[in-house]
Formats: C-alpha cells, structure tokens, sequence
C-alpha cells in the first residue's frame, strides 16, 4: 500500500530515481469507487475533471476517498487557464494536477504559476483549507511549492515541436503523454489502420524527442495506457508515472471477462446464452 505519509516531494524524488508509480484515471464521479480503488494498491489515482461530469463538491469527496486509502491524488483540470479549477483541486487537498493540452512553454509557465505560491508563482493563500488541515498553514505553504506535483500532458504536435522549451520551464515535474490526441493531432489516425498508428515511426520519432528533453532536464516522463501489454515497453524507455487506463475503463474489461466465462459455461452445459450485442466489449 502507498504510504500517505511521504511527501510529494520524496514521491517525485523516486520517480526521477526511477522507481515506478502506477496509477489508474477515475472518470466516474463516485467517491466509493474512488475509495475502493484507493484500496487496491495503485500508488495514485487521477480525478478527472476534464472529461468526467464532476463539480467542486463531489471532487472534494472523491480526494477525501482517495486520501483514505492511502493513494496518492492528481486532479486534470481542463487547462493552462483554468486557475479557479487549480485553485479548487490545490485547496481540496490535491496531491498535484495534470494539466492538458500544452502547446508552448508560455502555456506551461501559465500553469506553474497557478499551482506554485509567490514568490515563484500566482497560487492564492487561504486559510482553513482541507490543503492546511494536517499541517497547519505554517506547515503547508512554506512546503507546497517543493511538494505539489506539476504535470503537463504532451498531446498535440505543436508540443513535440516545443517539448525542448517547455520541458525547461521551472517548476515542471512531469511531462505526460497521451498517445491517443498525440496520434490524432499529428493525423496518424489519418494515415494508418487503428491501432497501428500506436506502433508507427512518426510516433517512435515524436516519443524519443520527448524522452530526449525530459532527460536533459530531470523531468519525470509518464503516460496512459489501457491496460499492461505495453508497460514492460515504456519502463525500459524511462517511463515511471503510468496509468493503465481508467476505471470505467477496468469495470468494461473485467465484466467483458465475466461475460466471456459465462460464454463458454453455458456452451459447455448446452445452453443457448450469449452476450447481448455490443459495441463495448
């Protein structure tokens, strides 16, 4: 079990040591499932609020649930320019917040500032927070600029094309790629048959440019994927923050399993069962 007590910054430390932390995206807005989720193991867990219908009060639920089990906290907010989301998931006790869709390092100074305090950055103090509860304000603010985590998704072509310049910004800690926004904004999706786009030269190509400026500039490298057929693959590259997919992603693929066991029972008995039609499994 993840230990709540390290601080972020001694979680980000053993990342760059090259200790993996593997995580899973929670796209449901349920406290319970984030909770349970909390409980199996995985070293963080992701609120996702770009693409899953949560507002401030069931966010505040779901980083109280993940908190009790132990599990590191990341909320996606929706970009660069959402302070108030920032300001919101920072308060609620967020361990750090992904942020998507950057293009540039202006982009990616923009959303430093609002995760770091002044000096270094624009973040507001307020005080009783669920952020300063444990450790008091004095205790919390001297410490939240080495602690929180700052991650940055790489997912358009216009970030590969900038990943030199924004993988140097101060105060950026993870450079995440997607793959999926990645291959649609290069027109991969375009040019191959799914799912070879995944395995192309021009995304090799775009990949080994993000690892190179990640490196020169100490910068964790992490990245989604559904599912673990591919991690052995991108620890070797130096990947050591990595999803494995979301949970309603882990609810499809564990009843399509169920389904499947029930598939071959029923056949086995000489029964006529068999799932209804679907496009999800």
């Amino acid at each position: 079990m993840s230990n709540p007590s390290v601080s972020g910054a001694d979680f980000k430390q053993q990342l760059r040591q090259g200790n993996p932390k593997m995580g899973l995206f929670v796209n449901s807005h349920s406290p319970t499932v984030a909770e349970q989720l909390a409980h199996t193991g995985y070293d963080w867990l992701l609120v996702d609020t770009q693409h899953g219908p949560m507002d401030h009060e069931k966010l505040s639920a779901m980083l109280c649930a993940i908190s009790s089990g132990g599990a590191k906290s990341m909320v996606r907010v929706s970009g660069y320019d959402d302070r108030a989301g920032i300001q919101q998931a920072l308060d609620l006790g967020a361990d750090g917040v992904l942020v998507p869709y950057i293009n540039n390092a202006e982009e990616a100074r923009q959303a430093v500032s609002c995760c770091r305090y002044p000096t270094a950055g624009t973040r507001s103090v307020y005080f009783p927070q669920r952020s300063t509860n444990k450790a008091g304000l004095l205790g919390y603010v001297p410490n939240a600029n080495k602690n929180i985590i700052v991650a940055l998704q790489v997912e358009t072509a216009s970030c590969i094309e900038n990943i030199e310049e924004i993988a140097a910004v101060p105060g950026v800690d993870i450079l995440f790629l997607g793959q999926n926004d990645l291959c649609m904004s290069m027109g991969l999706f375009e040019t191959y048959v799914f799912p070879e786009m995944y395995t192309s030269k021009e995304l090799f190509a775009a990949t080994d440019k993000l690892i190179a400026a990640a490196k020169k500039n100490d910068v964790i490298l992490g990245l989604f994927l559904f599912g673990t057929a591919r991690v052995g693959e991108f620890l070797d590259k130096g990947f050591t923050f990595i999803s494995i997919g979301n949970d309603l992603h882990h609810v499809l693929t564990q009843a399509g399993a169920h389904i499947g066991a029930l598939e071959g029972i029923a056949q086995e008995k000489g029964k006529t069962w068999a799932r209804r039609p679907t496009n999800l499994l």
